[in-house]
This record gives structure tokens, sequence and C-alpha cells, in this order.
């Protein structure tokens, strides 16, 4: 049976990695990907994701030293005789899309893998660079790896499956806009390029991202949605392109219980990434959202 690549979730992380490497990730497995052969593609989606699966081949073709990583000879042998990769990973919602393709082509072809994770990151940033323009290589890594980790700039730390605290609930948010990452990831590269906003961002979103994550892992609940709200005020003042006019009104509220919402993967559409303490009040206040559980 083959492998099935599962999509993800960035819990922490998202634009804050690109300073310290400081991440938290998950598997979400509602979604996930699938290599499958077609007779004369004939079969739904097999056709567009076999052509695209063909252009990544050539990209890669082009790349200095990939040739001796992967086997390009077998894979462009395989996309001639229909294999394509059965996804139900939405594009453009921040779950990993060309995340599970590029783990999916590298276990399926890679000459010698590696047990450096870093080392693997760091492959897998180059590949997923085709899709995004830019890649830090982690939404490969947790699609490879299925598993919760924890990254730093000292490596990967490997979490149990059941790491979140049992009173804290993940959920995401349907923003009914699609995202395009490439210009969102342009965006960021611009305005870092702009001293003053280097610096406020350094000192003021950075802290926030490390103090939620070191509170979740800690079942800190006060402290870690106070955390949170700090992250969702800091990502209105340093991020507000990167969140939908639809879901901005996620982002202001204040309920009175334990809520808060921040952007998933490059933001710009798809998911808004949430967390409570009370699924009930949730699921009324989110009324007219299309929610999927996470945890």
């Amino acid at each position: 049976m083959e492998r099935q690549y599962h999509s993800k979730v960035i819990l922490f992380g998202e634009y804050s990695m690109i300073f310290d490497a400081n991440a938290l990730m998950m598997p979400l497995r509602s979604y996930a990907a699938t290599w499958r052969y077609a007779s004369h593609l004939l079969a739904q989606g097999a056709a567009a994701s076999n052509a695209s699966l063909q252009r990544f081949a050539d990209h890669l073709s082009t790349l200095d030293g990939v040739k001796e990583l992967l086997d390009l000879q077998l894979f462009n042998h395989e996309l001639y005789y229909g294999l394509f990769l059965d996804s139900n990973v939405p594009s453009g919602y921040g779950l990993g899309s060309s995340g599970t393709l590029v783990a999916a082509v590298y276990d399926r072809y890679a000459r010698q893998k590696t047990d450096d994770l870093m080392q693997l990151k760091s492959i897998f940033g180059r590949m997923e660079s085709y899709f995004h323009g830019s890649s830090s290589g982690i939404d490969p890594l947790e699609c490879f790896l299925d598993r919760p980790f924890r990254i730093t700039p000292q490596g990967v730390t490997l979490l149990p499956e059941g790491f979140l605290p049992k009173n804290i609930h993940v959920f995401l948010a349907d923003t009914g806009v699609k995202s395009n990452t490439k210009p969102l990831v342009q965006y960021f590269k611009t305005k870092r390029g702009d001293p003053q906003y280097l610096r406020e961002f350094r000192e003021a979103y950075l802290p926030c991202v490390s103090r939620c994550m070191d509170t979740l892992l800690c079942a800190q609940t006060e402290a870690f949605f106070a955390s949170l709200r700090q992250l969702t005020d800091a990502q209105l003042r340093f991020l507000r392109p990167m969140i939908t006019d639809s879901s901005i009104d996620l982002f202001l509220e204040k309920p009175d219980f334990h809520f808060g919402v921040k952007i998933s993967g490059s933001g710009g559409g798809g998911y808004v990434l949430g967390f409570t303490d009370d699924v009930e009040r949730t699921k009324a206040f989110l009324e007219g959202y299309q929610i999927v559980w996470v945890s």
C-alpha cells in the first residue's frame, strides 16, 4: 500500500522562523496525498497532477546537485507511464499542498535518504522554492516526518502525539479566500528591508511567538491565552496584509472566554488558526464559518 503524506499545521512560527528557526508544527491527518497510476490519465485530476509533476521534474533537473540527490530519470519514466499524486489537500489554504508533494517526491526518488533533519529541511527548502519563490523547507519536513515537532536554531525536537494540553483545542476557520504565498513572502521580504520595521518586529513580535510556544507546551492555560492575544495584536500590527477582510473580525473581537486566532501558513486567505478551551461557546461564536477541528 502506498504511503499517505498528510497535511500540516504550523501552530506558531510562520514568519518568525525566518529570523530564528523557531516553530511548532503538527500533522493534520484530515488531508493527504498518495501516489497512484492512472490508465491514460483519464482519472479525474490525474492529468493535471501528472503535468504539474512533469513541470516540477523539469525544474529539479536545473538545480545544482539534484540529479545526484534524486533519481530524476526514474521520476520522468514513471510520469510517462501515468504516475500522479492523488491529493485532497486544498491548494491555497496553508495546509501544505506543496509540502506533501515535495515530501512525496523526495521519499520516492531520493537515492539515499539522510537522517540529518536540518539537512533535510535545507533540501526541502530548495525543492519547495519552485512553488513559493522562497521556502524554509519546514512544511515538507513536517509532511515527511508526520510527527509533531518544535524546531529551534539548535535543531528539531520530535514531540509525542498527545503533546497538546487536553483543555486547549485547536481549530481552523475557513476565510473563504484562497491564498497566494509568493506575493506575501515578497511583501515580507520588502518590509524586512526597512530597519525600523525589522527592529520593532524583532523586539515586539518574536517574543510573542516564543511565549506562545513555551506556555502551550507547558500547559499554562492562562498565560498561553494571554500570550496568544498579544500575538494576535502583533499580527494586526506587523502582518496586516496577511489577514483577510473576511476574517478581520476574529482578530479584533475579544469574547469573554478563552479564545484566540492567528494566521495559518502564509496567511492572505485559506484558514485562520484558532485556540479555545470552550468548544461549544466557540462553535456558537464562529457561526457562519466552516470549521475544521484539529484537536
